[in-house]
């Protein structure tokens, strides 16, 4: 009995190559065919923006590399939550796994499923209820059970490669129609250094978030101590070139002035490349493409929340679970993502959104070098280069808050208010 119990144990957990679908449709969502437009409202030089994003790749795998090391080390799920809690303390972690419960998981799914509506080629006077109606759609799917999550989530993600392999190679073996020359300039260095360049930094981080999906759901892989390294690392590489390539591509066939500003900046390159009669089949491909990203995030958000209220009787109620799925806690995130769709702009989200998942990452990898401190062993996998990834990611991120809270204000007092609530829920969960 105990050894059939084990085997079908084993068999409701996730191999390597779910784990890496789960990164790869975590990543690549709406920000490779939205972002490129606000960055070009800053930066004229396109050699900048490719350097932009190759930067942007090599951030995320330095955060890839320490999640990985931290992951191996902790093997528990949850993420920042869990992982700041042991490292730091019980308030570090809670206010971590605040911001995922209230933006972390919840802002990406609101910019996904506007995505989704900009690039559907059949408009309707209300694309905030179509918005709101796929949310729902795709909250169902992963109310079911791990399996109906797993397959459903593999399905899209594979359409979703498929799709952007074509995009590439129509793009990158097409002569170029009127698009921008990649060239360094005079002004390639005075941009690096701009704080342009740093506030198009966030848009990119954005853009590559979710390369640390895989260490929200550490115990449901497997063997997570070989599973979790490959999914994460391995699928930062391939999402980064797949991002690189894909602006080389839009800046190649478009020229900046179409772009600038623009939020379905993939739609209009293939309307350059293949002719307008083409180009809404790409832009319907590519508002289901989104569905992988979107359908990613509901599943890990969820997990978050159920391991806040696992430990915090405030939260108690959306610790339940059927079929080992978390649905009060997937309902909870539906209704703030939600909120976040009907309130807010998209440029407004992805702002909010990215400074306070910088500010969670960022301390997650500062915690290598605490971890390294209290314990000389346990360790399956240890960064290499160590610590020169750890201090590209804390300098690049203090760089992105910085400038994030000079020029974008509003929107970083709004993420500093978000963690003051959070103090407030603590304090409220410690007395009951």
């Amino acid at each position: 009995m105990k050894l059939f119990n084990k085997k079908r144990q084993s068999n409701s957990k996730i191999g390597v190559f779910t784990g890496i679908s789960i990164v790869v449709a975590n990543m690549i969502g709406t920000g490779v065919f939205t972002t490129l437009g606000f960055q070009l409202e800053k930066l004229n030089n396109t050699a900048v923006i490719l350097t932009l994003w190759v930067f942007g790749g090599i951030l995320a795998l330095s955060g890839a590399f320490s999640y990985t090391e931290v992951g191996t080390f902790i093997r528990k799920s949850g993420g920042e939550y869990t992982f700041l809690s042991h490292i730091y303390c019980p308030v570090i972690g809670y206010l971590s796994g605040w911001i995922s419960l209230t933006v972390g998981f919840a802002a990406p799914i609101a910019l996904g499923v506007i995505a989704f509506t900009a690039y559907f080629p059949l408009h309707t006077s209300y694309p905030k209820v179509i918005a709101i109606a796929l949310l729902i759609v795709v909250t169902c799917f992963h109310c079911r059970n791990l399996k109906v999550s797993s397959g459903f989530q593999n399905i899209f993600t594979l359409f979703k490669i498929a799709l952007i392999v074509s995009m590439l190679c129509i793009g990158i073996f097409m002569p170029s129609n009127g698009g921008s020359p990649i060239s360094l300039g005079q002004d390639y260095c005075t941009e690096l250094i701009s704080t342009a360049f740093a506030v198009s930094l966030i848009y990119v981080s954005y853009s590559y978030s979710g390369w640390n999906a895989a260490a929200y759901i550490t115990e449901e892989f497997k063997n997570p101590v070989k599973a979790l390294p490959v999914a994460l690392i391995g699928g930062t590489v391939i999402v980064t070139v797949f991002y690189t390539l894909l602006q080389y591509v839009f800046l190649k066939h478009v020229p900046v002035s179409a772009l600038t500003g623009r939020l379905n900046v993939g739609a209009i390159t293939m309307e350059h490349i293949l002719g307008e009669s083409v180009a809404p089949v790409f832009g319907g491909a590519i508002s289901l493409l989104l569905i992988s990203g979107i359908s990613a995030m509901v599943w890990i958000g969820s997990r978050v929340t159920a391991s806040i209220a696992s430990e915090y009787r405030l939260w108690s109620f959306f610790q339940q679970k059927e079929n080992s799925v978390p649905v009060r806690a997937l309902v909870l995130q539906g209704i703030i993502s939600a909120f976040l769709i009907i309130t807010g702009t998209f440029e407004q989200i992805m702002i909010y959104c990215g400074v306070l998942l910088s500010i969670s990452s960022l301390l997650v990898v500062a915690g290598v070098f605490v971890l390294r401190y209290k314990n000389k062993q346990g360790y399956t996998f240890r960064t290499p280069l160590f610590p020169l990834f750890q201090i590209i990611f804390i300098l690049a991120s203090l760089w992105m808050i910085v400038f994030a809270f000079l020029n974008e204000t509003k929107e970083t007092l709004l993420g500093l208010l978000n963690l003051g609530f959070g103090l407030i829920t603590y304090a409220i969960s410690k007395r009951i």
